[in-house]
């Protein structure tokens, strides 16, 4: 072990899911342990959710390895996963305010701290763009050890917290930031498309702000019966009735107040712009696997709505983990299955929801 560091001696190699191109992933069972620089923190890994991200990126979309108009995001070979945590087990000797053995996680964002959204206090969109989980310098949490740099964004985890609620931090931490970019009111009626993780996510908190009717939308019935377990007023699901004709039903023509669009299809998109109320308010939330086509006159010379974009989730871990702590966050049945390793592939699968599972984790 290098002087200055702080912690146990670790192995020279450990098991790691590691990316090498679109649809090249393999575990390494010898891959390098990460390194502990002198502003470093070592984590030895619990447990790494599955995103819907993750499964876009191995299955090759544009969004992160980039098309004729847009170039590579992605830096491999990198290891997968930021919905991850873990306990301190090596420590830089510049590293202030951090013991051995504390449990942590951190944002997705590892800002730079230099650009000029990161000096205004708005990390999460940091210009260099630097992530868990998809760049060989920032590797994330499918493997048995994990460093956190010295600008990585950390909160502290409660040791008695388990471990199937701690792995919802990262996505009920996007949640909340999609749901606070609504402005929801108690006035309002919210119409949330999409009830995965994260839809489930903005349905428990969105129920805090005590909207005047909160609805949601998927084409899973299994998934609807949780989002009503979880604070849902009414569940409608598009592929069985006219939702867009439901909704106006149910607000004497006008259209919801608010749209959340958290499903990743671009059926979604077309569908909240014709749900939505004149003057009312579109929140894009989903990474997408394919362009989404639509009418823009709709946002402009027919509703003029307030479009809004909703990214990770800058300053929301605190509260998160205080209200799944205390229950006000709805977690139950959220984590429904969880793999060792060595049965990534298999974790992958069922991360689709092909067998109706929410979130799947690979734990270690």
């Amino acid at each position: 072990m290098k002087s200055g560091v702080i912690g146990a001696e670790l192995p020279k190699t450990m098991k790691a899911v590691v990316a090498y191109g679109q649809g090249e992933y393999k575990l390494e069972l010898n891959y390098p342990t990460p390194e502990c620089g002198p502003d470093d923190i070592i984590i030895k890994t619990e447990g790494c959710g599955v995103c819907a991200g993750d499964l876009k990126c191995y299955h090759g979309a544009a969004k992160f390895w980039g098309d004729e108009s847009q170039p590579s995001w992605v830096r491999p070979p990198f290891i997968p996963g930021h919905e991850f945590l873990g306990h301190i087990v090596q420590m830089g000797e510049n590293v202030k305010g951090y013991e051995l053995g504390q449990r942590i996680t951190a944002d997705q964002i590892v800002p730079c701290g230099k650009c000029k959204f990161c000096k205004s206090g708005r990390y999460w969109m940091c210009q260099p763009h630097a992530t868990f989980g998809f760049q060989k310098e920032n590797n994330g949490g499918m493997a048995e050890y994990v460093r956190y740099p010295k600008t990585a964004v950390i909160s502290h985890v409660p040791e008695d917290m388990p471990l199937e609620k701690a792995l919802l931090i990262e996505p009920y931490g996007c949640s909340k930031h999609c749901v606070d970019r609504a402005q929801i009111t108690n006035d309002d009626v919210v119409v949330i498309a999409g009830a995965g993780t994260l839809g489930l996510g903005m349905i428990t908190y969105a129920r805090m702000k005590n909207p005047a009717l909160l609805i949601v939308l998927d084409m899973v019935d299994n998934r609807l019966k949780k989002a009503k377990e979880f604070g849902a007023d009414i569940v409608m699901n598009p592929g069985k009735e006219d939702v867009v004709q439901k909704v106006l039903d149910l607000t004497e023509g006008y259209g919801c107040d608010i749209y959340i669009e958290a499903t990743g299809h671009p059926s979604s998109v077309q569908q909240g712009l014709n749900m939505v109320r004149k003057l009312g308010r579109f929140v894009e939330f989903s990474v997408f696997s394919q362009p989404a086509t639509i009418d823009w006159s709709i946002i402009g010379d027919s509703k003029e709505l307030d479009v809004l974009g909703s990214h990770l989730s800058p300053y929301c871990y605190p509260f998160v983990i205080k209200n799944i702590a205390n229950g006000n966050l709805k977690t139950d049945g959220v984590v429904s299955r969880t793999f060792p390793i060595e049965e990534w592939d298999k974790a992958f699968e069922y991360a689709t929801g092909k067998y109706g599972d929410f979130k799947v984790a690979i734990l270690f």
